[in-house]
């Protein structure tokens, strides 16, 4: 296993609920729980850290939309159509029913071809 990780692993391991997902947080947070002499070990940690608790955080997020229930979208989705549903469906019939309405609009567009 990689230096980086082990390390992280063992200060995730005794200190999870300290860290969050923003570096220069966690490059504090570690400051305060371990010493560590070189500056860019202490980055390499802290970002390591900082990825890796985003990655589970987003990990999380799709976990629980795949658990929860549609219902709530599908009911909106549901609701959305029913309205929608009767005026497309009207207009479709005056469309196709009422010549003259059919006629107007090829008028006026043939008078706008003209102009």
């Amino acid at each position: 296993m990689d230096r980086i990780k082990r390390i992280s692993y063992e200060v995730l391991a005794g200190h999870k609920s300290k860290f969050g997902e923003d570096f220069a947080d966690n490059k504090k947070v570690l400051n305060q729980i371990a010493i560590v002499r070189s500056k860019g070990l202490k980055n390499k940690i802290a970002g390591y850290i900082t990825n890796f608790l985003k990655k589970e955080i987003k990990e999380e997020k799709a976990k629980q939309r795949a658990e929860s229930p549609r219902s709530e979208e599908i009911q909106d989705e549901e609701i959305d159509m029913e309205i929608l549903e009767p005026e497309t469906s009207e207009e479709i019939i005056e469309i196709g029913t009422d010549s003259t309405f059919v006629e107007e609009i090829t008028e006026t567009t043939e008078e706008k071809t003209e102009l």
